[in-house]
């Protein structure tokens, strides 16, 4: 069919009828300075049970001195591209910091965690390699595999054994063998100790995306690579964001300096854009410091997780198996849970409803996420306020 103006409205149309139609909606400001979860909507505070700032930092005060401070020594823009002249010291500063805490010799900064996993995929296998991923992994990873050319399969999700047959009947000369860290939508943990053995044996590089377990899991904060235990040896590329547990934004990939050295030559979401603001480099070096030093943080969500999951599983809610901040509650019907967010959004929280494509046809859910700023009282209140939600619209279905 040709695409013209009448078709895209043909599209949105369809979108709307199928349930499937995004919208946005605007934050007015924040309930107070350092309020994470009472943003103003609407003329509304509503409690953001939806978000990925999972310790609490995106408003720490401490974060904004430490970008005012920097900003009236750096100004805004960087002006340039990282290989042209825009890496400065404080972006420099943020590698290294980055680096030690991952327990890596080197990192390499991206604008956002899409650019990431495109360009280190794109950059470290081509026409004639293979890819091999988890079915559920992020969208910039498949997106990344199929930039590179290389050939793309995928395993059932945390399919160990399916990999490995997968691998062994390749014969590409090289292998990247890709999986998330935390599942974005469902919160389980990959198995990363196995997928780490396997590609070992069989010779594979392993890439492990954890943008929602840096910074959250493990008791330093190092996510699931430290819950199981794994080396820099063991996992070669290591995948993380700012914009989740350390409150700023961008991403960056870890590694071997020889490894990340060749990222930087080839990933061409690094070479062909303008690098970060080097204000946002230096505060984001006091956010790995904050994340790294209190600890309280990650007690404090974890604990906050259980007393949710305590809470769902009395009123018999759909939870799904999660042990993380993301708290997936499985209705498998996107027009339901649209009902059951906007119900929750009139009774004052949000929590988004999670729809094809971002998760597969009849998984549909509302994806809770817990924060270290979240009261128990404000947990409480979104289990009751979730049950009600949810009978109600199991009731109009």
């Amino acid at each position: 069919m040709r695409r013209t103006p009448q078709a895209a409205a043909q599209l949105l149309q369809a979108l709307q009828q199928d349930h499937l139609r995004r919208t946005r909606r605007s934050i007015e400001r924040h309930a107070d300075p350092v309020s994470t979860v009472q943003p103003v909507v609407e003329g509304r505070v509503r409690l953001n049970f939806c978000g990925n700032d999972y310790l609490g930092l995106a408003r720490d005060p401490r974060l904004a001195q430490a970008l005012a401070a920097a900003a009236g020594q750096w100004g805004l823009g960087s002006g340039a591209s990282h290989l042209v002249s825009g890496h400065s010291r404080a972006h420099h500063a943020l590698e290294e910091r980055l680096a030690d805490f991952t327990g890596r010799e080197a990192a390499l900064l991206f604008s956002t965690g899409y650019m990431a996993n495109v360009g280190v995929v794109s950059a470290l296998v081509s026409r004639g390699e293979l890819v091999l991923q988890d079915r559920l992994n992020h969208a910039s990873l498949l997106d990344g595999a199929l930039l590179s050319g290389a050939r793309l399969l995928r395993y059932r999700h945390g399919a160990v054994d399916e990999a490995a047959r997968r691998l062994d009947a390749s014969d590409a000369r090289g292998r990247l063998l890709a999986t998330d860290g935390v599942f974005s939508m469902d919160g389980d943990i990959a198995p990363v100790a196995a997928l780490a053995q396997l590609a070992q044996r069989r010779s594979a590089w392993l890439l492990v995306d954890d943008a929602h377990g840096l910074g959250v899991l493990g008791g330093q904060g190092g996510g699931a690579l430290e819950l199981a235990g794994l080396s820099a040896q063991q996992v070669p590329l290591l995948v993380g964001t700012l914009g989740k547990a350390f409150g700023c934004s961008g991403a960056f990939v870890a590694g071997d300096r020889d490894l990340i050295d060749c990222v930087m030559q080839r990933a061409r979401s690094y070479v062909y854009t303008t690098a970060l603001p080097p204000a946002l480099a230096a505060a984001a070096v006091t956010a790995v410091d904050l994340a790294a030093t209190e600890g309280w943080r990650r007690s404090r969500v974890a604990e906050l997780v259980a007393r949710f999951r305590s809470g769902a599983q009395r009123e018999g809610l759909p939870l799904g198996d999660s042990q993380t901040p993301i708290q997936p509650l499985l209705l498998g019907d996107p027009a339901r849970a649209l009902a059951a967010s906007q119900q929750l959004w009139d009774a004052g929280f949000w929590v988004t409803a999670i729809r094809a494509p971002t998760v597969p046809r009849g998984t549909e859910r509302l994806r809770v996420t817990l924060s270290a700023a979240h009261t128990e009282a404000q947990v409480d209140a979104l289990v009751t306020a979730l049950a009600q939600a949810i009978r109600a619209t199991a009731v109009a279905a």
